[in-house]
């Protein structure tokens, strides 16, 4: 699965918006363009994916520089380690919401 194929996936999964042809709609019926919403690249992004899908989440860093993401929703959980820190948060909460993912 590619990152943009991801990005949609958790759009529509998680934040509950419709696909279009370059945007994202929003259930109120506004849009942001598709390069607005980068989880997996902007840390803000990613924390709007936690809040919005009201995940129970733990993020720990070894001495060592390490980064884990623990991601629980109500009946499953996705970890992931590695870096940048949104990237990895937005993978362990895929894999808590049943997409398939690689590191």
């Amino acid at each position: 699965m590619t990152d943009a194929q991801l990005t949609d996936a958790l759009a529509v999964r998680v934040m509950g918006w419709k696909l279009a042809s370059g945007r994202f709609v929003k259930p109120s019926r506004s849009w942001i363009p598709k390069w607005r919403f980068a989880p997996l690249e902007r840390l803000e992004d990613a924390f709007l994916l936690l809040e919005t899908s009201r995940a129970a989440y733990t993020l720990t860093r070894a001495t060592t520089g390490g980064f884990t993401a623990t991601v629980r929703l109500v009946r499953a959980e996705g970890k992931a380690s590695g870096e940048p820190n949104g990237r990895t948060i937005t993978l362990a909460l895929a894999r808590a919401a049943g997409i398939e993912v690689a590191q």
